[in-house]
């Protein structure tokens, strides 16, 4: 049964929230997100003394009846950002469970409707085995986005992924330009610090948005089972097992998630970047008001 979280409500709820990037991030010209370097707003910034072919209109005269120098005011200057969304598409992220699927969508929508509400550019990536698929090309405005975002709930789930080789061997990862997000659970093989190290190297802010399900943070499982890897078509594989499920067992797989959710958390702040990570049973909004609001991500 397909499960969407989408509709005019959600997006409407998202309207009073802005993503905020770090000044220090170049971009394109009229946009909204202030910068450090100085340009053709009106909001005033400083003064500096006046240098030879400095435009002349810019003299505060002013100051120059209390100094006798010239001086120009400096304003604020606001850029376009482009915003790149990565959305693992492996089995695990929602083969077995719709909800989990529509929720890692509607996260991804969320995030970049406050991308194209904000006049910035976006981009949505999907990870398929080691590739980075482009299908909507740059998004600019809310036509195209909704468009795009029509689509996107259509995305199916399957096999394995590969983040480290789809995020650097994408095509379009862009500079010092703006926000990558990954959304994935990370229950993965591959090495995703490859991807954090490739993105910031490249000068990205970074998000990681881990999307769990209740039973994967607390699986209520007791007695004998057939564990059963989503994401192999093999039921040769050896990942596939019987075995007997016991409160012991339980307790060193919450040890486990908890060191592997630590690892994440403590990279990414080593990295410069940001980690969050929820569970579907948690509202879409709460996570975007509380969580994203925590890391300083929105206001």
């Amino acid at each position: 049964m397909k499960v969407s979280y989408l509709n005019d409500d959600f997006f409407s709820r998202l309207e009073t929230l802005a993503l905020n990037l770090r000044t220090d991030l170049s971009g394109f010209f009229g946009g909204k997100h202030l910068v450090r370097t100085y340009g053709q707003t009106v909001e005033f910034a400083d003064y500096r003394e006046y240098q030879l072919g400095d435009d002349i209109r810019r003299i505060d005269w002013n100051l120059y009846s209390r100094f006798e120098k010239f001086f120009i005011k400096l304003f604020t200057d606001e850029r376009q950002m482009h915003v790149r969304i990565f959305l693992d598409c492996s089995a695990s992220m929602g083969k077995a469970d719709p909800q989990k699927a529509a929720y890692a969508v509607s996260a991804a929508a969320a995030l970049g409707f406050l991308a194209v509400h904000n006049t910035d550019k976006l981009s949505f990536k999907l990870i398929k085995g080691n590739t980075a698929e482009d299908p909507f090309g740059t998004i600019v405005g809310k036509t195209s986005f909704f468009r795009a975002i029509g689509e996107l709930e259509n995305v199916q789930f399957a096999g394995e992924s590969d983040l480290a080789s789809a995020v650097t061997g994408c095509a379009d990862t862009g500079g010092n330009d703006g926000l990558t997000v990954i959304i994935s659970d990370f229950f993965t093989e591959s090495e995703w610090k490859k991807a954090v190290d490739y993105l910031t190297y490249k000068k990205r802010q970074v998000l990681l948005l881990q999307v769990m399900t209740p039973d994967e943070v607390e699986p209520m499982y007791y007695g004998r089972v057939n564990l059963i890897d989503s994401e192999s078509a093999d039921l040769a594989d050896p990942k596939n097992m019987k075995m007997r499920i016991t409160r012991a067992m339980q307790m060193a797989y919450r040890e486990a998630l908890d060191d592997m959710i630590g690892e994440l958390r403590t990279y990414c702040t080593s990295r410069g970047a940001e980690f969050i990570s929820v569970q579907t049973d948690k509202p879409i909004e709460k996570m975007l008001f509380g969580e994203l609001l925590k890391v300083g991500m929105i206001s």
